[in-house]
């Protein structure tokens, strides 16, 4: 019953965090594209790529962390016996 609950819990969560990244980095984008200066646009895009790449690759890398908390097997099975 904990692991359903935990299943749940972390798909939602990691749904929210997927979600509230795709708005940051819209708003990032509709901020960038209205600056005025060449320049300060170059480096807004730059900062907003890396941005991207923090906030989408942290979501799956959360994602698959609880993944792997809530499915690994409690107990590890014994060396030299057949793993089941």
């Amino acid at each position: 019953m904990k692991m359903i609950i935990a299943s749940v819990l972390t798909t939602i969560l990691i749904v929210a965090l997927t979600l509230s990244a795709i708005f940051v980095l819209v708003w990032a984008t509709e901020y960038v594209t209205s600056l005025e200066s060449p320049l300060h646009r170059a480096a807004a895009m730059g900062a907003e790529l890396l941005l991207g790449v923090v906030l989408l690759l942290g979501t799956v890398w959360l994602a698959t962390h609880l993944a792997v908390r809530i499915f690994t097997p409690k107990e590890s099975p014994s060396e030299g016996g057949p793993v089941v």
